[in-house]
């Protein structure tokens, strides 16, 4: 066996000496991306998944692209260019130019498939040519930047040079004509929606790309790597840059421009909607003062002022930045700081070194929103994709494809909708109030829906008859009364003319203006009045509106600051164009108009996780539990028209000794009551530490939990340590770890099922019975339910064992457990060492032995 390991540390380019788990783990994983499968891969945490999915997919990643430039190298060396193609065209037709006779015409056909395929083989070779002198000639750069420091600093003092030259020029610019700026600027020309004249339904081009931009460079063979969060990302660059493809890998990693942005203007607007919507305004304006430049070059005219540009939107700034991190692996925190350095693009500049890069670092919400991926220049024909983390992937691709919208932000948008249209109605084109009266008509509808009226403050509208309603789409629309108009031709039209963008500008400088002391109120201001006043009415109100006298109570309850209304309006409008049996529209009712909301419900998240896998050589869904398997199968896989033959299951036990862990069920308390903690017997208990509500507070709660434990252990008094409370599916139950003696004992007290009675979970469940069979006598809906639940109980008991020497007891409260289909669905590396115990006594007894025993292995370490 060590001979074995040997030889994996070697093949794997393994730091260390592996585990068989890890072995197995990687020689897997190789296999499943060889193959072109669809692999699901379940490796505990403290089992070094991080490291095993590096080492075993870059592994691959070596020797397919050896093996690719060994074939190219061979088929190139065969090339023989062709010779003597005159006299097979002569020969093709008799010299007199007589037609053919019927016996040559197999020999013609014959000749021309031959020559399709030597054109087709010539094709090739000038491709593989094409392609081999663009490596040599990236490499060549990247090499010169990677072992040149004098290039970089002269690189960055001709920057530096360049940006005091430009300022100087900008500034001189602006003192000479800024009066006459100010007196030909336009009436707030940028706000004015683009005329629209076509309902052409072809898909826009992106709005988001420059001409001058760098996207047509060829694709190499790449692996995405994708998890849920930032921090889990970085920790696994750190893991990349620590492993033996740290120095070689050529590693981008992408994020949102909330994350990545380094424009201090910009970053302040705290929001993702508006941080990109101000981003890409800031970009056409470049653009367009380009275009004007050049125009005038031609017919010069008098100067007009300059709109807001984004300074670090600089092509030659945000190459050199994306050549940077290509030679040297960097999180994102790293390439901010280099950004800023550089006075280049972080966000810009990681696009651009996609289609070099080896390996493809991004969030979720990148990879699993279409638009979003196709924004970013992802294109997974051919590749490899890696999700990790992806015990919650179905939950994940519902959450990010289904949408709400309150009663509030439905009565705003329409009242900022109107006093746009009042105040531009003369500028406007008649396509674009036909279609801007018919979003505003949608709007009324669906106000109308939560019972309410446009044009009245929605705080005040009661609600006297709350409830929820659940519908189909069409059903919905037909509710609604818009069922007559084309959605399909609305969103195209939103895209096309960037309503949400114009108008949340519009309003933005309208608010600012009331908000700044001015003397001299002009004519613009007073046509205003009725929205600011709407606007003022819904601010003293908690809409998600940030007022100074709320700000501080709204950062306590982490709200955040609510975007352009029209914004979350168009993203559930967008929804209503899903196939009618994928989704369903939630209507909830209650207190206010402000207070009700309308949702659109994503039942089927294999529609879009299909447009994934069809395209992908190969994907890995990895996690530390994965369990139960057979949702991903049936709801993700299968349902995106996998088929059974390409998927592949692979799950290894944990790293530690079997003894390091005693899971016990425990059937009944101290008095014999049999344990059943349900909905209707659960009671209340005096807790000592307890999870914050505040996601801001769970550091401090962690901290003091931990300090009480370290005293307890350094000074053994009155004080014997801790106990922390904790809701399943709370802050504390997922992605913390309380590893050593943090976590020495996992309690699960009772089975958190969700809420059986909840709409959306009926909705679910029944649209899973219609589209899935029976499993072992049992409806699909209900495996939903049970699923559920042992996903968050999985989730919550693997926090306490964390690595190799660790150990703990895990004790599941509740008869419950002991059920064969309950039990099944624990992790495998669990379910062999669990115990159940009928009564309260033996179970004590079992855990004061297992503590005793560590105790005595530990004082003779």
């Amino acid at each position: 066996m060590a001979e074995e390991n040997s030889e994996a540390s070697s093949r794997f380019l393994f730091p260390f000496k592996p585990y068989s788990i890890q072995e197995e783990f990687m020689s897997a994983l190789y296999d499943v991306l060889e193959e072109g499968k669809i692999g699901i891969f379940e490796s505990p945490t403290g089992t070094g998944k991080s490291l095993s999915l590096i080492c075993g997919a870059l592994t691959w990643l070596r020797d397919f692209e050896e093996k690719k430039k060994l074939e190219a190298a061979q088929l190139l060396e065969d090339h023989v260019p062709q010779q003597g193609l005159s006299h097979h065209t002569q020969n093709s037709s008799d010299v007199d130019g007589k037609e053919p006779e019927a016996k040559d015409l197999g020999a013609e056909l014959d000749w021309i498939t031959d020559f399709v395929q030597k054109k087709a083989e010539r094709d090739l070779v000038d491709k593989l040519k094409d392609e081999e002198l663009k490596r040599k000639r990236r490499e060549e750069r990247l090499d010169k930047i990677r072992n040149n420091v004098q290039l970089k600093y002269a690189l960055k003092r001709k920057r530096d040079d360049d940006n005091d030259t430009e300022r100087l020029i900008q500034m001189s610019g602006e003192v000479v004509t800024s009066e006459q700026a100010d007196a030909l600027d336009g009436e707030d020309e940028s706000f004015i929606l683009a005329d629209y004249e076509s309902d052409d339904e072809k898909k826009p081009k992106d709005l988001n790309l420059s001409d001058e931009e760098d996207l047509e460079e060829e694709h190499v063979t790449k692996i995405y790597y994708c998890s849920r969060t930032h921090s889990q990302l970085a920790q696994f660059i750190h893991e990349v840059q620590k492993s033996p493809f740290g120095k070689d890998i050529r590693l981008v990693s992408l994020g949102s421009r909330q994350n990545m942005c380094v424009n201090d203007e910009v970053r302040r607007l705290r929001s993702l909607q508006l941080i990109n919507d101000r981003c890409l305004e800031m970009q056409k304006n470049k653009r367009a003062d380009r275009k004007r430049s050049e125009d005038e070059v031609e017919t010069p005219k008098r100067r007009r002022k300059s709109r807001v540009t984004c300074p670090f939107y600089s092509h030659e700034q945000m190459h050199s930045l994306r050549d940077e991190l290509l030679v040297e692996v960097k999180d994102i925190e790293q390439l901010v700081l280099l950004g800023k350095e550089l006075k280049a693009c972080p966000y810009y500049a990681s696009r651009f070194a996609i289609p070099p890069a080896q390996l493809v670092v991004m969030p979720y919400q990148t990879l699993l929103h279409s638009s979003t991926r196709q924004a970013s220049g992802i294109k997974l024909k051919g590749q490899v994709l890696v999700i990790d983390e992806a015990h919650n992937l179905i939950d994940t691709i519902t959450g990010i494809h289904s949408y709400k919208v309150t009663g509030s932000q439905l009565c705003c948008a329409h009242s900022q909708l109107s006093q746009y249209i009042e105040r531009y109605r003369s500028r406007l084109k008649a396509k674009n109030l036909l279609y801007v009266k018919q979003i505003l008509y949608i709007l009324a509808k669906l106000v109308h829906i939560l019972g309410g009226k446009v044009g009245q403050n929605p705080n005040t509208q009661k609600i006297f008859q709350g409830g929820t309603e659940l519908h189909s789409i069409n059903d919905f629309l037909f509710r609604a009364q818009f069922d007559n108009i084309n959605m399909f031709k609305v969103q195209h039209y939103y895209m096309k003319s960037m309503l949400s963008r114009k108008l949340f500008g519009f309003v933005e400088k309208y608010q600012v203006s009331v908000s700044k002391p001015n003397n001299t109120q002009d004519q613009k201001a007073s046509k205003t009045t009725a929205l600011e006043n709407f606007l003022q009415k819904l601010n003293e109100k908690p809409t998600g509106q940030v007022t100074p006298h709320e700000r501080e109570e709204d950062i306590k309850k982490e709200q955040p600051v609510m975007a352009s209304p029209m914004m979350q309006v168009e993203g559930f409008l967008f929804a209503l164009t899903s196939t009618n049996k994928d989704g369903r529209v939630v209507i909830q009712k209650q207190g206010t108009v402000s207070q009700s909301s309308l949702k659109f419900l994503l039942l089927n998240p294999a529609v879009h996780f299909a447009e994934v896998v069809k395209e992908c050589r190969a994907v890995v869904i990895a996690g530390g539990t994965m369990q139960p398997v057979e949702e991903f199968k049936d709801q993700l896989l299968l349902a995106s028209g996998v088929s059974a033959d390409r998927l592949f299951e692979f799950s290894c036990g944990h790293v530690i000794p079997p003894e390091n862990i005693l899971p016990i069920i425990l059937c009944s308390g101290p008095s014999g009551q049999q344990l059943e903690f349900t909905f209707q017997k659960r009671d209340k208990t005096q807790l000592i530490f307890q999870e914050p509500k505040n996601a801001n507070q769970v550091e401090q709660v962690l901290s003091e939990y931990s300090r009480c434990i370290q005293h307890s252990s350094r000074s053994p008094g009155l004080v014997t340590g801790g106990l922390l409370f904790s809701v399943v599916g709370g802050k504390m139950s997922e992605g913390i770890n309380f590893s050593d003696d943090l976590g020495r004992c996992v309690v699960m007290v009772g089975m958190p099922f969700p809420n059986i009675n909840s709409p959306e979970l009926q909705e679910k469940m029944a649209y899973l019975d219609k589209t899935l069979p029976k499993t072992d006598g049992k409806t699909p809906g209900k495996l939903l339910v049970e699923n559920l639940c042992m996903k968050a109980v999985n989730q919550s008991i693997g926090r306490a064992i964390r690595h190799r020497e660790d150990y703990a007891s895990i004790v599941l409260l509740d008869h419950r457990y002991t059920r064969p289909n309950i039990l099944s669905k624990l992790p495998t590396w669990i379910r062999a060492r669990t115990q159940a115990e009928a009564s309260f006594g033996p179970a004590l007894g079992a855990i004061g032995k297992f503590f005793r025993d560590k105790k005595t292995c530990g004082d003779a370490k």
